[in-house]
């Protein structure tokens, strides 16, 4: 079996999660500040950007982090294009991990609008995955944010997230759709139901050949996405923390029974720069835990 093969077996049928290990510039420094680094430790974007790959380069070779049960991993562009113990990312994570790369794609959030935020614009995006494929990666994964039960607004974001998929997959690689809704909306389950039927919509016009993988909040109705994820497009519906704590996340996680995690803050939830490689070890561990626990419930 070849690698693509390997790896589209992996994502469609094993068992456990996806790590998020892709803030990008915007959320680094809070993700950095959970981690117990904060700006005054470092000076400017590069020392930025290098702890945040110190903290993830830890986290990657750590004991627990294999495919026994994190199972993909989404990296930032900056990470993709690093080394980790001298050997480029995502050939480190298959290889040495057994885990499958991702490649976080969008460059950010448009402003709001119809209760929305779209992805801006992605004009080198061709280059891009290009580059994903020489460097190894699996597929790929693109974020929108969907603020309040608009149906105009989310039909344009679920619009939006199916034809940049469409590229991404005439690119040989497995995009992820993620239409977030935000989990403090009051509108929260109202939103969800009109996501569903939009996503059903279009899952029903893809052309044989053409595989998704969607990472959508966990709904508010347990189940919800229960069509979706037997759907003959879908490979794999996986869910975002999206600001839940690691209790809450898993918790919710566990009583939607066709979805499994693909948690970035709770996955990291606990961890400090400060602490032994024991502790570090201890720490991440039981997160993976609970998380893999919570998907395979």
């Amino acid at each position: 079996m070849g690698t693509k093969d390997a790896q589209r077996t992996q994502m469609a049928t094993a068992n456990g999660f996806i790590a998020a290990l892709d803030q990008s510039g915007g959320s680094t420094p809070k993700a950095l500040s959970l981690y117990g680094v904060e700006p005054s430790d470092y000076n400017g974007d590069e020392e930025m950007f290098a702890a945040v790959h110190a903290m993830r380069s830890r986290i990657i070779l750590a004991d627990a982090f294999t495919s026994d049960k994190v199972i993909g991993a989404i990296l930032f562009e900056r990470t993709m294009n690093n080394t980790i113990n001298g050997k480029p990312a995502a050939q480190l994570l298959w290889e040495d991990r057994g885990v499958v790369p991702f490649l976080k794609i969008d460059k950010g959030l448009a402003d709001i609008e119809n209760g929305v935020q779209i992805l801006k614009p992605m004009p080198d995006l061709d280059a891009l995955l290009a580059l994903a494929n020489e460097k190894g990666i699996f597929g790929t994964k693109e974020r929108s944010l969907i603020h309040d039960a608009n149906a105009t607004g989310i039909a344009a974001v679920v619009a939006q997230q199916f034809d940049v998929a469409k590229v991404v997959s005439a690119a040989g690689l497995v995009p992820i759709v993620e239409p977030e809704v935000n989990i403090e909306s009051a509108t929260k389950a109202e939103a969800e139901d009109i996501l569903e039927a939009e996503i059903m919509k279009h899952l029903n016009c893809l052309p044989e050949g053409v595989d998704v993988i969607l990472k959508l909040t966990i709904p508010n109705k347990a189940g919800l996405f229960d069509a979706a994820a037997d759907h003959p497009r879908v490979m794999r519906v996986v869910a975002l923390s999206g600001g839940y704590s690691t209790d809450v996340a898993c918790d919710k996680l566990s009583q939607n029974h066709k979805m499994i995690a693909s948690f970035s803050r709770a996955l990291s939830e606990g961890l400090n720069v400060k602490m032994s490689d024991a502790e570090f070890e201890t720490a991440l561990g039981r997160n993976i835990d609970q998380i893999y626990k919570a998907s395979v419930a």
